[in-house]
């Protein structure tokens, strides 16, 4: 991912408003990733990931930047919840399967990729299938000039076949037995590799192809997916996967704030909150982790967390965990003008979902300066006067407000509705004057 990190941090900001320091720490982190694939081996090996942590509370950017990292990158990456891991003899997940979500995710990465610069030859492969079932052989002992016609008639079967124009035909195709892939990354590869092994010995065991019928459109989607599997080269795809894993992974570990345990806390030595950090210290820290696909080294992949620590504070975490994330950024309170630049400023904002929703039942939703001005400010209220959620209350807020509208849209085809500060106020200020309904509505 050759992006500097000002346009990392522009592109963010088309989506998150404010958290400069956040951003850049990221954007960082990235650009020193790429410049260090640029580097000789004996000094790549040596400089490892600067590990990111990122305190603040909910609803201030931090699952969006990870969101948005995911959208941006063709590197492998992963979001996953801390606080469904716990230490084995509890119920939940292996941690080390985090490392083989990731590796799934940059199989599924390289495979697609691999298809596009596939994609004329498996094309190709379909068309020869279809026109080889739509324009019958001609015998073996077919003369030189019905040789000849018939190269002509199948360069015309080809070109309608290009065009659609055989679409709707029905043609015959046979359908391979299909073999089951076992995906779950909480199994152990040595399990995996043998529940796959019984698979092919029962799919080797009935090798009969099933015969269907379909249209020529169909026809198509399906030997799509079988010539990827002709065409490709699995073991160079596994091989890419494994070293882009290795070399570019990132894994945003959220809500890391769940497994710490507060020093006023009367169960301090909670097995479940601190066996996960230690499960999780050899991973960050750096270790192998056994797949079906290889073995993975996990000392250059790139570890974000993220917790808002209301309850705890990053120093109730185990000390070795803490020095495994070097850099720390603190994510600020959004205030009122933050508010209103998320409404008016980010691309896909709610204004702009909620107007597309509405338009869908031919109803135009727009809304005053003003109006937006006094959403930012009964959402910023409404986070003060109870748990502040930050820009999640703009949802509780909207959603609130535009209720009655919403729900009568299809009475009111062809009309343009225009929100004002004076109906915001009318809807929405018995609601945030009164503590209980402001706790419980929004």
């Amino acid at each position: 991912m050759n992006m500097t990190p000002r346009a990392i941090v522009s592109y963010l900001d088309e989506y998150v408003i404010g958290q400069k320091s956040a951003k850049r720490a990221i954007a960082l982190a990235l650009r020193t990733r790429y410049r260090r694939m640029h580097l000789d081996d004996d000094i790549q090996d040596e400089i490892m990931p600067k590990n990111i942590l990122m305190i603040g509370s909910t609803g201030i950017g931090k699952t969006e930047i990870s969101r948005r990292l995911a959208k941006m990158m063709s590197v492998p990456f992963i979001k996953v919840e801390a606080s469904k891991y716990t230490e084995v003899g509890f119920v939940g997940r292996d941690v080390e399967s985090m490392v083989r979500d990731l590796m799934m995710t940059s199989l599924n990465i390289v495979k697609e990729e691999f298809k596009e610069n596939s994609k004329e030859d498996m094309y190709e492969y379909v068309l020869e299938k279809i026109v080889a079932k739509l324009l019958p052989p001609l015998p073996k002992l077919a003369t030189d000039s019905k040789k000849d016609d018939y190269a002509i008639s199948k360069e015309r079967m080809r070109t309608r076949v290009l065009n659609g124009e055989m679409d709707e035909y029905v043609i015959e195709i046979e359908l391979p037995n299909p073999s089951i892939e076992f995906n779950d990354t909480n199994m152990m590869p040595e399990i995996a590799n043998v529940q796959e092994s019984f698979s092919q010995l029962f799919s080797n065991l009935n090798k009969n192809s099933r015969k269907k019928e379909m249209k020529v459109k169909e026809a198509k989607e399906v030997l799509l997916i079988e010539a990827s599997d002709k065409l490709l080269d699995m073991e160079s795809i596994k091989k890419e996967a494994l070293r882009r894993t290795q070399e570019g992974g990132i894994i945003f570990l959220d809500e890391i704030d769940k497994i710490a345990v507060s020093s006023k806390s009367e169960g301090r030595n909670d097995p479940s909150k601190e066996g996960v950090q230690r499960d999780l210290l050899p991973i960050v820290e750096g270790s192998t982790v056994n797949t079906k696909y290889g073995v993975i080294n996990t000392d250059h992949i790139l570890f974000i967390a993220a917790g808002a620590f209301h309850l705890s504070k990053p120093s109730d975490l185990i000390p070795e965990l803490q020095g495994r994330f070097p850099l720390r950024v603190e994510l600020e309170s959004l205030d009122e003008d933050a508010l209103y630049k998320i409404l008016t400023q980010t691309k896909n904002s709610l204004l702009k979902q909620y107007h597309a929703l509405l338009e869908v039942d031919g109803l135009n939703l727009e809304f005053d300066d003003d109006a937006i001005k006094a959403i930012a400010s009964l959402a910023h209220n409404a986070n003060e006067k109870s748990e502040d959620i930050g820009a999640r209350r703009l949802h509780t807020v909207l959603e609130k407000l535009l209720e009655d509208i919403s729900f009568d849209a299809d009475l009111k085809q062809g009309e343009t509705i225009t929100i004002t500060a004076e109906f915001v106020h009318e809807k929405l200020d018995t609601v945030i004057e009164d503590d209980d309904l402001t706790r419980y509505i929004l």
